[in-house]
C-alpha cells in the first residue's frame, strides 16, 4: 500500500506522524511512504494552534483529492480532535481519528481500503470512541524519522497549564510524562540513526511533575547526556521560567552535547497583556531569566514565540513587547497574529483589534527579530562550528541552529576561500561535521581533520533563513503545514 503522510504543526505533531507511519510500515505488507499523486492512502496529522493551521489542513485535504482522485484520506491530530465533525462532512474524508494514537490510525486505515473507500463513520473503528489522548507508557518506540537527518524524542504529552489563547491543551489534555527508561530507551534506537536528536513535548518544562518517583527535565537531560553518547541532544520549546539553574548548568557545561539553543515562549512584553492572556509569569521575571542564561551559557541562539493583536492590546503594550525585544539577546522570533481559537478563554474577551492593526505589529517585530539575528550571525562569522547536514539541501545546521550554506572540504592546511562556489559539499548526513563560519555567518567550510574538541569549546549562533518579502504577511513555518515527505532537518 502506497501512503503519503502530511503533517501541519510543531516537531511533536511530527514525531505523532512518524509513530502512525512505523505502525501502518510494520502491520501492513508491503506499505511505504509515497508522494501524493501516486498515493492509496493519505493520513493528515492536522494542527489546531491557529485558524491558519485549520484553515490549510482543509485546502490540502480538499486539494489532494482533485490531484489524486481515489485516494484515501485519515484525518488525525488536533484539529480532528476539536473539530471532528467538520472533517467528518467534508465528502474529501474517509475515516477521522479524534486524536494522535497510530494503531487508531491503523485501524481506521485499514477499514478504509476494506471498504473500497466508502467513509467510515463507525466512531470505534475511526478512533474516536476511546479518549483521544494518546498513553506514553509502554509504547513501541520510534525507530526512525524518515527522510531526516534530525530525530525527535518526545518525552510527553499535554500541558497543565492554562493560557486563555491556546487550544492545542483543549485536543492535548493533562501533562503526561514518559517514564525516563522508555525515553532512553529510544533514544538509543534513535541515535542509530539521527546524530542529533531535539527533545520534543507540549510542555517538556513540566516533565516528570506526574510520575512517581518524581522527576525533572534536568535529570532526564543529563541520563541522557551520561546513557546516549553518540547523539547531540537540543531542547524543543521550553517556558524561560521552567529553565532551572540545574538545565543552564548543563546548556553551559555539555560542551557541544547539549545545543546551545533555547526556545522560550514569550507571547507579550507588558504585563497587562500577560495578565489577559492567563501567563503565569510577568515581564520582568522573563527579562531576569533570559539575561541569566544568556550571562552562564552564552553565547546561545535564544528564540521566542510573541503574538501581536491580542484582544485589548494598547499601543503602549505593543511598544513595551518591541522595547523588550530589542533588549533581550535574541536571534529569531516566531510572531503570530492573534486568531480566536473556539473554546479558549482568550476568544470571549473585548477589546478585539482590527486584523490589520495585528499583521502591522506582526510585521514590525518580524522585521526586528530579522535584524537582531543577522547581527548576532555577523558576530559570529569565523568561529568553529559543529553541525548537521540537512539531507541534500545544500544546508547545515550549528549547535544554536544556525542554517548555513555548505561549503566544500578543504585540504588539510588550506585556507578558506569565502567568495567561492562550494567545490563538493559533504553528503554525510549520518554524523556531526565540524567546521568554521564565513564572516558573515551565513556558510561552513569543513577541515579535513578538524579537533572535535576546538569545535564542542565555542558553541555556533543561531540565525533562520533570512526573510522573503514574499513571506513577510505569512504566519512563520511552525504554523502552517510541514509535509512529513519534505521535512529533511
Amino acid at each position: 500500500m502506497r501512503v503519503h503522510f502530511r503533517t501541519f504543526g510543531c516537531k511533536t505533531n511530527q514525531y505523532d506522524t512518524e509513530r502512525m507511519r512505523q505502525a501502518i510500515e510494520t502491520a501492513v505488507p508491503n506499505a511505504r511512504a509515497a508522494a501524493l499523486d501516486d498515493a492509496e492512502l493519505c493520513v493528515v496529522n492536522t494542527c489546531t494552534v491557529t485558524s491558519q493551521a485549520d484553515a490549510d489542513a482543509r485546502r490540502f485535504i480538499r486539494r489532494a483529492a482533485r490531484r489524486s482522485p481515489g485516494v484515501r484520506v485519515v484525518v488525525a491530530g488536533c484539529s480532528a480532535v476539536l473539530r471532528a465533525t467538520d472533517y467528518r462532512a467534508m465528502k474529501e474524508v474517509g475515516a477521522v481519528v479524534e486524536g494522535h494514537d497510530p494503531n487508531a490510525v491503523l485501524a481506521a486505515s485499514r477499514r478504509l481500503i476494506a471498504r473500497g473507500g466508502r467513509p467510515v463513520r463507525d466512531r470505534a473503528v475511526a478512533g474516536g470512541e476511546s479518549s483521544p489522548l494518546l498513553s506514553l507508557r509502554r509504547a513501541t518506540p520510534l525507530r526512525r524519522r524518515a527522510g531526516a537527518t534530525r530525530g525527535w524524542l518526545k518525552i510527553q504529552d499535554g500541558c497543565d497549564r492554562k493560557c486563555s489563547f491556546c487550544a492545542t491543551r483543549l485536543a492535548r489534555g493533562a501533562s503526561r510524562s514518559r517514564p525516563p527508561g522508555e525515553v532512553v530507551a529510544e533514544a538509543r534506537i534513535l541515535a542509530r540513526t539521527h546524530p542529533e536528536l531535539v527533545v520534543t513535548g507540549v510542555h517538556i518544562g513540566h516533565y516528570g511533575r506526574d510520575l512517581d518517583p518524581r522527576g525533572s527535565l534536568a535529570g532526564l537531560v543529563r541520563r541522557l547526556l551520561d546513557e546516549v553518547p553518540a547523539p547531540r541532544f537540543r531542547l524543543g520549546s521550553i517556558e524561560a521560567t521552567e529553565v532551572d539553574d540545574d538545565l543552564i548548568r548543563l546548556l553551559a557545561e555539555a560542551r557541544g552535547r547539549l545545543a546551545p539553543h533555547l526556545h522560550m515562549p514569550l507571547q507579550s512584553g507588558a504585563d497587562p497583556v500577560l495578565r489577559r492572556m492567563r501567563r503565569w509569569h510577568t515581564r520582568e521575571q522573563y527579562r531576569r531569566r533570559a539575561l541569566d542564561i544568556a550571562a552562564a551559557a552564552g553565547p546561545i541562539g535564544l528564540g521566542a514565540d510573541v503574538i501581536t493583536g491580542f484582544p485589548g492590546e494598547t499601543e503602549a503594550d505593543h511598544n513595551a513587547t518591541v522595547a523588550l525585544v530589542e533588549e533581550l539577546p535574541f536571534t529569531y522570533l516566531h510572531v503570530f497574529p492573534w486568531s480566536p481559537r473556539a473554546g479558549t478563554v482568550a476568544a470571549t474577551l473585548p477589546g478585539r483589534l482590527p486584523e490589520r492593526i495585528s499583521w502591522e505589529r506582526a510585521l514590525e517585530l518580524r522585521t526586528l527579530g530579522a535584524v537582531k539575528g543577522e547581527r548576532y550571525a555577523r558576530s559570529r562569522g569565523g568561529s568553529r562550528v559543529e553541525v548537521v547536514m540537512e539531507g541534500d539541501r545544500g544546508t547545515a545546521l550549528t549547535g544554536d541552529y544556525l542554517r548555513v550554506r555548505v561549503g566544500s572540504r578543504l585540504q588539510k592546511g588550506a585556507q578558506p576561500s569565502w567568495d567561492a562556489q562550494p567545490a563538493q559539499p559533504l553528503r554525510d548526513a549520518g554524523r556531526i561535521h565540524s567546521g568554521r563560519l564565513s564572516p558573515d555567518g551565513r556558510r561552513v567550510d569543513f577541515a579535513a581533520a578538524a579537533p572535535a574538541a576546538e569545535a564542542a569549546s565555542a558553541p555556533s549562533p543561531f540565525i533562520p533563513p533570512p526573510a522573503k518579502a514574499a513571506r513577510a504577511n505569512r504566519p512563520p513555518l511552525e504554523s502552517g503545514a510541514q509535509p512529513l515527505a519534505e521535512v529533511t532537518a
